[in-house]
């Protein structure tokens, strides 16, 4: 079973992305609502995936995606953007982000993230 960690403090956005990834995969997805609670996961198990939020308790998905690849550089992430992909990417670099999800993804969004999950050893 996958283990995926969504770190957002606004969990009522996810709710579609949540139910599209449990309707094709069994997966143990598991919520952090702040920075803290998401690096404590960490020392728990490295998830499969971590699927960070634009701004979390107000801190910015960038500066929390550089923050757990500085606890763990083997860290899967996606993360949530409205940037256009190129400033995305321009904005991203370096921090091994895998896939931009749109500001409340839904099931397609899901799909594409099982599709990614797939892939990973």
């Amino acid at each position: 079973m996958k283990k995926i960690l969504i770190v957002t403090s606004q969990a009522e956005n996810f709710s579609a992305f949540t139910d599209g990834l449990n309707q094709k995969e069994t997966v143990d997805i598991q919520m952090a609502g702040s920075s803290e609670a998401a690096i404590d996961h960490l020392s728990e198990g490295l998830p499969n995936l971590i699927v960070i939020d634009e701004t979390v308790a107000g801190i910015s998905g960038l500066t929390l995606a550089r923050n757990i690849l500085m606890k763990n550089a083997m860290a899967n992430q996606v993360l949530v953007s409205p940037l256009s992909a190129e400033d995305f990417h321009e904005a991203s670099e370096g921090l091994g982000i895998m896939y931009q999800l749109p500001p409340v993804p839904d099931a397609t969004e899901s799909e594409k993230v099982l599709d990614i999950l797939a892939q990973m050893p």
